[in-house]
């Protein structure tokens, strides 16, 4: 594989972007993913990269992590590469339900640490 250096996205995006394409392609039919090892070996990247570059697939819900036995497509099927229409919607829903319990935590310290409860 030829990643070309002056591409200027961060090598987690482009290691992302390159298994992406291979998932399309069916080249994992098996719906197992190479190890860190080897794509370390492949691309020349840090192991800390590859990982980052593999979260990406996960958050993007096109892969899964198995602890120790690897990475897997999501589902075992590599013709099923596109995320579920409602996924994107599902984690803006997800954020604001964060963002809520993040104001809730802050105003009951804020009660807390002036003394009013």
């Amino acid at each position: 594989m030829t990643t070309a250096a002056s591409d200027p996205r961060p090598k987690p995006v482009r290691l992302a972007e390159t298994l992406r394409a291979r998932i399309r392609e069916g080249r994992y039919a098996d719906g197992k993913l190479p190890t860190v090892r080897e794509l370390t070996e492949e691309f020349g990247y840090a192991g800390q990269t590859v990982r980052d570059g593999m979260a990406i697939l996960i958050s993007e819900g096109l892969a899964i992590s198995a602890g120790s036995r690897g990475y897997f497509i999501a589902g075992g099927d590599a013709g099923s590469v596109d995320p579920a229409p409602d996924t994107s919607r599902e984690i803006k829903e997800i954020r604001l339900q964060i963002q809520a319990l993040t104001e809730r935590v802050a105003s009951l310290e804020g009660r807390a640490g002036s003394g009013g409860a």
